[in-house]
């Protein structure tokens, strides 16, 4: 099994974060991106052994630390076409106050020719730990080192987690990095 990745810091300072993996048509058959949605959602709390709890709200989904009011990261309420479900940020305390209403994180289930591609894509976030559009090299490997490294612990393990749900015990799991878009490796 192999998992497409890429994660970039772009040039305004924001992260883009992308990972999919390609199953079989008959493998995926009913999968759609809400559904994929729900799935990642409980994923994290099972992950992250209940300490973050993705709240469902009117206003959208947060996620909260442990049972308390204190959201990691909000979203607004889900927006889904038929490939894709987008959940845009509206804040939370990794988000930069300033950048609240910038970045996305997009949910997809795409008909290919011989396949299925599910993806997980970040874009357009910008991390409290950066900073700001010109973050120093401190902060910039903080970031890498502690937020960047668990997004992608997360995502990878929760495609390989699904890909064993829907296909059965996989083999050996292969990261394999892609250029999507241009910006500095995180």
């Amino acid at each position: 099994m192999e998992i497409a990745c890429q994660q970039v810091m772009t040039e305004d300072a924001s992260v883009f974060s992308v990972q999919w993996t390609e199953l079989q048509s008959a493998v995926a058959n009913g999968l759609s991106a809400e559904n994929l949605l729900s799935r990642y959602l409980g994923y994290i709390k099972k992950c992250s052994l209940a300490l973050i709890r993705p709240t469902i709200l009117i206003s959208g989904i947060e996620f909260r630390l442990l049972g308390s009011r204190l959201s990691l990261i909000s979203f607004l309420p889900p927006v889904a076409t038929e490939s894709f479900t987008t959940l845009r940020i509206c804040g939370g305390f990794l988000v930069q106050p300033r950048q609240c209403d910038r970045g996305e994180l997009r949910f997809g289930v795409e008909q290919l020719p011989e396949s299925v591609r599910v993806s997980l894509q970040l874009s357009d976030f910008c991390p409290l730990i950066l900073g700001s559009a010109s973050p120093s090299i401190i902060r910039f490997w903080l970031y890498r080192m502690t937020q960047a490294a668990i997004h992608r612990l997360v995502t990878v393990r929760f495609l390989s987690m699904l890909y064993r749900e829907l296909a059965g015990p996989a083999g050996r799991v292969k990261v394999v990095n892609v250029a999507v878009r241009t910006g500095k490796p995180v």
